[in-house]
């Protein structure tokens, strides 16, 4: 069997690091340097020649962190790589999966196709904001579930009196994999928009009296949603208000926000570093579960074998 070598991003170093020890492995020996003008050149100071190759980046802003993937993958494709595998821990531009008004670009669909261009043979990542991306792909997709890092820490925990809730429509089926796990009841905040990052309303559907309630959510970036649930929630009779959300995107406010929230805690996955520290933000890592991902990659075993089945 073809030998397996790891290499990451800039900007997800922090996680390859883990993934490769979880691993067993050392990251492969890599260069990136840069023009005067910023312009990068990646440089691969090691063999690739028929290995099996995963590059380790999410690509959240800004841009330059899918250019530096798409650049490592294009390397090693023009060494020889034998197989090469994106391991994209956050897909960045999946909230635009589809054409909801005049205009509009589906942005998801063109990083499917830059990837695939540069010549990756298969993906992994981690919570698409929308399972249908999986189809803009014409190779294989690894798509892991945050619920194998969240349901054991919530194990730990007296659930007796939880209510699992989904900050908007579109979460639930997400929610209701908690809910129908721990055989709690569920709820939905159903919210309006004026505009993207600009809640114009919201009405609760469910009972949330003297419940301790879970927010579940595959990101925040403003973190705007969960915090205006939290919110509404509690003023419907909630006793208590938790969040646990994949990716922590966190720009603009969202710091201030979540810190002056009602939100008890939140818990977020490592898929995107944070850029300040919150005591309300508890970090749990996924660097085991990608690691063991790898590992059935590379040894062709299950995948859907290592999280829950909704």
């Amino acid at each position: 069997m073809a030998d397996v070598k790891l290499f990451t991003g800039t900007k997800s170093h922090y996680l390859a690091e883990k993934i490769a020890d979880y691993y067993g492995h050392t990251l492969g020996d890599q260069t990136l340097l840069r023009f005067s003008d910023g312009e990068m050149q990646p440089i691969i100071n090691e063999s690739v020649r028929g290995t099996y190759v995963f590059f380790i980046q999410s690509t959240f802003a800004p841009a330059e962190n899918l250019m530096e993937l798409l650049l490592m993958i294009d390397a090693a494709k023009r060494a020889s790589a034998g197989y090469i595998t994106a391991v994209i821990p956050y897909f960045g531009y999946a909230r635009q999966d589809r054409k909801d008004k005049p205009r509009v670009p589906i942005s998801a669909k063109l990083m499917a196709n830059l990837i695939q261009a540069a010549g990756a043979n298969r993906i992994m990542t981690m919570d698409f904001h929308a399972d249908q991306i999986q189809g803009f792909f014409d190779i294989p997709v690894d798509h892991l579930k945050s619920e194998a890092i969240f349901i054991p820490y919530l194990q730990q925990q007296d659930l007796s009196n939880t209510t699992f809730a989904s900050p908007d429509v579109g979460g639930v089926k997400r929610a209701r994999l908690y809910a129908k796990y721990f055989s709690r009841d569920l709820v939905i905040c159903d919210k309006y928009r004026k505009r993207a990052n600009e809640i114009a309303g919201m009405t609760v559907i469910g009972d949330v009296e003297g419940a301790e309630v879970i927010l579940v959510d595959d990101m925040a970036d403003t973190a705007g949603t969960l915090c205006r649930a939290a919110k509404i929630l509690l003023e419907k009779g909630a006793k208590s208000v938790r969040a646990i959300c994949t990716h922590p995107v966190l720009s603009g406010k969202a710091y201030d926000n979540i810190n002056n929230s009602v939100l008890e805690e939140m818990l977020v996955c490592d898929t995107v570093p944070l850029t300040q520290e919150s005591p309300k933000l508890k970090v749990l890592s996924t660097a085991k579960l990608f690691a063991r991902a790898i590992r059935n990659t590379h040894e062709h075993r299950s995948i859907s074998a290592l999280f829950v089945e909704g």
